[in-house]
């Protein structure tokens, strides 16, 4: 391994200040979902809003 590539991994990452922590190092459990099943979903939540105060008045 070149000096250089060694180098690059064993660079320190930045040091965590003022209580930040390095989350992308942490994974959580539970659902992962795409952004746009999300976006899809809140506009369809909205819609059946709407029709339901138009409907159901």
């Amino acid at each position: 391994m070149s000096r250089r590539a060694r180098k690059r991994e064993q660079a320190p990452m930045p040091a965590a200040s003022a209580g930040l922590l390095r989350f992308y190092e942490e994974e959580a459990g539970g659902i992962e979902l795409r952004p746009e099943v999300i976006v899809i979903a809140a506009v369809a939540l909205i819609v059946v809003c709407i029709m339901a105060n138009v409907f159901l008045r």
